[in-house]
């Protein structure tokens, strides 16, 4: 018997970023050293106050089904960790607990897409959070971005590229690949301009508790602060170190709250009861405390590669003010960003994204860098880039 697939499975792409992972560990096992710059995943794990949850939730809690939208007192938890983080009452019942960021997509999609309805993306921009709208149907309409608006849409892009069929806006910030976060005053914009029109907006905000704050200190501002009815995705993957456990959460205004549990019942049961128990204990001020350490951490990593890329001659066309990566220029290098990324990881044992993972705009051109691994793996890293570099110089120097 030959099976034959949908259209949707034969039509999305491979995750580049897993597929040089694959490489990578191939090349380890053959006994290769391999730095692995390719993957957005802290290397801290979790805080050690989630993992002593855990273990006493494994031993003494009945580790049943809990309701579709998550534990009731995590769902407060998260609602407080708002009011404290970035000032904002949050009524819990507005928040859903999911099996990780990707399942709040999943439920958020399902909740507002239908066959034909177009949505603006910006490009470059995370290819899960687009194949999601499009395995349900939806128009994806990627949007040009570059340096001169930090990689993100902006108010000028999202008014030249509606049209009459947009429905749905999505954004990142901080994003990735980039690591740039949108302005406020642009977010705020462009949230206006799509409610105006009767569109949604679904703000992926996974990587805020990672940006850096304004000149006075404060916090980056979540989009909920002036955009009530916003949609948004968050993780306890990132600022949490909780990669692994698959937990996360979106906020969603009070009419959508009864659809999407139909829709998580339906999808996925619950998320995971040990994780929820687990993750209980992220909001306590001792593991707050250690994730604002490992902020810190990050701020210091990332001005570490900052560094060790202009030393390898390597372009950061708009530097990074969140998250934890770096979107690289390697135009200088002639090479094509695949390529690039295959003979580092060949030559170099330095494992990369190229661009084509994140869109067609410069995708030929730019490659992501991780810098959530240790100091020590990214200088070692960094090292044998700038080897790697100048060892393409000398060969173009010698067929010249």
């Amino acid at each position: 018997m030959t099976l034959k697939f949908s259209a949707r499975a034969q039509a999305i792409a491979p995750f580049l970023a897993m597929e040089f992972g694959k490489r990578a560990a191939e090349l380890e096992a053959g006994g290769r050293s391999v730095v692995r710059l390719n993957i957005g995943e802290p290397d801290f794990g979790a805080p050690p106050q989630v993992l002593e949850a855990a273990a006493r939730a494994a031993q003494g809690t009945r580790l049943t089904y809990t309701a579709a939208l998550g534990l009731p007192e995590l769902r407060e938890a998260i609602a407080g960790f708002y009011l404290r983080a970035h000032g904002l009452q949050l009524d819990p019942r507005r928040v859903v607990v999911t099996a990780g960021a990707s399942a709040a997509l999943l439920l958020v999609t399902a909740a507002l897409v239908d066959a034909g309805d177009e949505v603006l993306v910006g490009d470059p921009s995370y290819p899960c959070n687009r194949q999601f709208l499009a395995g349900f149907g939806a128009d994806v309409r990627l949007v040009p971005t570059d340096a001169s608006t930090r990689f993100q849409l902006d108010e000028a892009l999202v008014r030249r590229h509606w049209s009459e069929r947009t429905r749905g806006l999505m954004i990142a910030t901080p994003s990735n690949p980039t690591g740039t976060s949108a302005p406020p005053e642009q977010l705020r914009a462009m949230c206006e301009f799509a409610r105006e029109r009767g569109a949604w907006r679904v703000v992926d905000e996974i990587y805020l508790d990672l940006a850096d704050g304004d000149a006075s200190g404060r916090p980056a501002p979540s989009v909920l602060a002036w955009d009530d009815e916003a949609v948004v995705i968050n993780s306890f993957s990132k600022y949490f170190g909780m990669t692994g456990w698959r937990l996360g959460w979106c906020v969603v205004p009070p009419e959508m709250v009864p659809v999407v549990e139909r829709l998580a019942q339906n999808y996925y049961i619950c998320p995971s009861t040990l994780a929820q128990h687990a993750a209980l204990a992220c909001f306590t001020p001792e593991a707050i405390a250690v994730c604002e350490q490992r902020r810190a951490e990050f701020a210091a990593r990332r001005r570490l590669v900052l560094e060790g890329l202009r030393e390898a001659g390597l372009q950061v066309p708009v530097e990074p003010d969140g998250a934890f990566y770096v979107y690289i220029d390697v135009g200088s290098t002639r090479l094509d960003s695949m390529r690039f990324c295959e003979r580092a990881l060949d030559e170099a044992g330095v494992a990369l994204t190229p661009g084509h993972d994140f869109g067609e705009c410069g995708a030929s051109r730019h490659v992501r860098l991780s810098y959530a691994a240790s100091r020590e793996q990214l200088s070692e890293g960094l090292r044998r880039l700038a080897g790697f570099v100048r060892g393409l110089d000398a060969q173009r120097g010698r067929a010249a």
